[in-house]
């Protein structure tokens, strides 16, 4: 949501943002700007945008902490990333799901998620749900769903300081005993894994009242502070509320953080603000991207043979993910209806829960996420995975795409904004293939039809987006080839899964998606 204050106010303390940003001083002249500046047209946004060094995902939109963060650790066993998350968030669709995602993750090649709810009871206008139960069954619900969950509740600042400091101690003393235990005894099956539900009023140390109303601790704290219909009433009760925060104790005469906090603070990559995976691609490591010629159809005649364009660009992804360790396939139970089979000769599907012997293709270890019937999860998943400077891509139905269509259009922005910024080091593009589209539907029929998510893309600046339509088996693998060696990109290609006539010759389908677009001088 809006915390953009939050982690812009830590990374310009922590130093961060001016070092990446030197005009905002470290004094007075430089604090005086970031506040003007911020939430500001021209300026810098209320949410965690790219601009904010530290962050991992386009802010604003609810929904996809948790997935980002789950896509995040996994393949790195030494991350740990506390994802906080309100309780309003909490109640959107894809943030719900997401608790479920600690199903897939192996305690010895996989980082952790300690998911933190905020419980502070409100929304915008409306309690929340989770906070209108019983502690108790907010402890099972939790707990059905594989957390160990730790409270921390209250309203005291320094008791509560002192509590949650505590409580993170136990929290990661128990994280490091998990992977411990299990990398002695290389056993990777899923633990239950810590969680933390902090209990604090809404607008915990904002005004208490205002005009006999109570703000804190009620939906009330969520609006604009000593207002009457979104306007500030008397600046002085602003002034007065914010002084009470004792500022000047903090900050010396020249308007810099006192010393003694300051010394406080992590240094370089240990300041949550600087960490590098929040900047994949510094971390990123080139995929090693195999010839696919070897894989393409051989014929002499155009359309003499037919085949499934699908199952022949299997063969060649089998292949990549033999090669490449940091490359992964998220798709919502359809790996096997896309043709993908041929994949599992090289790994497995990653999946964390109990494993029964008849059970085909699972395994604690696994480069295909396919076990997870949510688009949402998938998505954010692969989000994280590339965010953090891995490559990967998303297979689903056409129809069904559409599921996620805004948060590809929140990738978007992500990558519009960083293109604006020197210092965001290029990233894998965010790669997705289509299929059952709107053409092949068998007895699917009607309700299987949507083509609309190249509508919906189509929108976006060819800086960004780019759409691919092979026809025939050789013409995707170009295209397959093309797409994951690329960076900054959101990639579509929609492509056939069935048996059908095959048109193009290996150089020729070379040289016709090299064109783009072309005619096809023997076929019109």
């Amino acid at each position: 949501g809006h915390s953009g204050q939050a982690l812009i106010g830590n990374a310009y303390l922590e130093g961060t943002y001016s070092e990446i940003y030197p005009e905002f001083t470290q004094d007075e002249q430089g604090l005086t700007m970031l506040c003007r500046l911020f939430s500001f047209p021209g300026g810098t946004s209320s949410h965690v945008a790219p601009e904010v060094p530290g962050s991992i995902n386009e802010g604003g939109e609810l929904g996809y902490s948790l997935a980002h963060a789950y896509g995040a650790v996994l393949g790195n066993p030494d991350l740990i990333v506390a994802c906080t998350i309100g309780d309003g968030e909490a109640e959107t669709g894809p943030l719900a799901t997401s608790w479920q995602a600690n199903k897939f993750i192996n305690p010895i090649t996989d980082g952790v998620v300690i998911p933190i709810l905020n419980l502070n009871g409100y929304k915008i206008a409306n309690p929340t749900i989770l906070a209108r139960i019983s502690e108790d069954e907010l402890i099972k619900y939790f707990e059905g769903l594989g957390y160990k969950p730790y409270i921390v509740n209250g309203e005291d600042q320094i008791k509560m300081h002192e509590l949650m400091s505590k409580t993170m101690d136990e929290v990661i003393l128990n994280i490091k005993n998990i992977k411990n235990k299990a990398n002695l005894t290389n056993d990777s099956s899923r633990p239950i894994w810590p969680m933390i539900i902090l209990k604090t009023p809404k607008g915990w140390t904002g005004l208490k009242s205002y005009k006999d109303k109570n703000i804190e601790g009620t939906f009330r704290a969520h609006q604009v502070p000593g207002s009457t219909g979104g306007k500030v009433d008397d600046p002085k009760i602003l002034e007065d509320w914010l002084k009470s925060y004792q500022v000047d104790e903090l900050f010396d005469k020249n308007g810099t953080l006192v010393s003694y906090l300051k010394e406080m603070s992590p240094k370089g990559n240990k300041r949550m603000s600087a960490n590098p995976y929040t900047n994949g691609g510094l971390l990123l490591k080139e995929l090693i991207i195999p010839n696919y010629d070897p894989y393409t159809l051989k014929f002499n005649k155009h359309g003499e043979i037919t085949n499934s364009d699908m199952s022949v660009l299997g063969e060649y992804i089998k292949e990549v993910v033999k090669l490449n360790k940091n490359f992964m396939i998220f798709g919502p139970d359809e790996a096997i209806s896309n043709r993908l089979n041929v994949v599992f000769d090289v790994t497995k599907r990653k999946f964390n829960g109990t494993i029964f012997e008849y059970d085909e293709l699972l395994s604690n270890e696994g480069q295909v996420i396919d076990s997870m019937l949510s688009e949402h999860v998938c998505q954010g998943m692969l989000e994280g995975y590339i965010l953090t400077g891995r490559h990967g891509f998303f297979h689903s139905y056409e129809a069904f795409i559409r599921i996620i269509d805004s948060m590809a259009s929140q990738h978007a922005k992500w990558l519009k904004m960083c293109s604006e910024l020197s210092w965001r080091k290029d990233i894998a593009s965010l790669n997705y293939i289509l299929t059952s589209h709107c053409w092949q539907q068998d007895h699917n029929g009607y309700t299987h039809q949507d083509p609309g998510f190249l509508n919906h893309l189509i929108s976006k600046k060819s800086e960004i987006v780019r759409i691919y339509l092979p026809f025939d088996a050789n013409t995707l693998l170009s295209s397959f080839h093309h797409i994951i060696g690329t960076k900054n990109y959101i990639n579509v290609i929609v492509a056939s899964k069935h048996e059908s006539p095959q048109w193009l010759t290996t150089e020729e389908a070379k040289i016709h998606c090299a064109k783009g677009v072309d005619i096809i001088t023997w076929a019109s």
